[in-house]
């Protein structure tokens, strides 16, 4: 087999459909668009969602909820996740990045408190839990808010 003998497999090529090519081609005079009407005339046709003058279903469903834009949103950190680090480590939301415990970088941080920590750690953060304040002393750590 030669680069010059290369063809493509039967019928994975089509010719596209030339439009208004005369009466023969099957797709002359009205192009496929049939006779007069909205979607006849050039610039013609309806918007998505339109439904003939009938009020549409986006307009009849009920208005749900509600959108806070000045909601602030905290990535959750458990205790029990605090105690991969070393004891005396202050755990700094940057270093809570980089260790994947927290993923997107806009978050502020909040900790949870879920489990048991068994190291004394100076941990900073947005947020603290009643539970999770009173572990993490009780281990000989300190809770710093930001």
């Amino acid at each position: 087999m030669k680069l010059n003998e290369l063809k493509p497999a039967a019928g994975a090529r089509r010719k596209p459909i030339r439009k208004g090519q005369g009466i023969g081609s099957g797709r002359g005079k009205t192009a496929g668009r049939g006779h007069k009407g909205q979607n006849a005339r050039s610039g013609g046709g309806v918007r998505r969602g339109f439904e003939g003058g009938q009020m549409p279903l986006y307009r009849r469903l009920p208005k749900r909820g509600f959108n806070n834009i000045f909601k602030k949103n905290f990535a959750v950190v458990n205790l029990e996740d605090l105690n991969r680090f070393d004891d005396g480590t202050v755990v700094t939301p940057e270093l809570l990045r980089q260790s994947r415990l927290v993923r997107r970088p806009a978050d502020r941080i909040k900790i949870l408190g879920d489990g048991e920590i068994k190291k004394s750690l100076a941990v900073q953060a947005h947020a603290f839990s009643k539970a999770a304040r009173e572990k993490i002393a009780a281990a000989g750590g300190k809770a710093e808010v930001i």
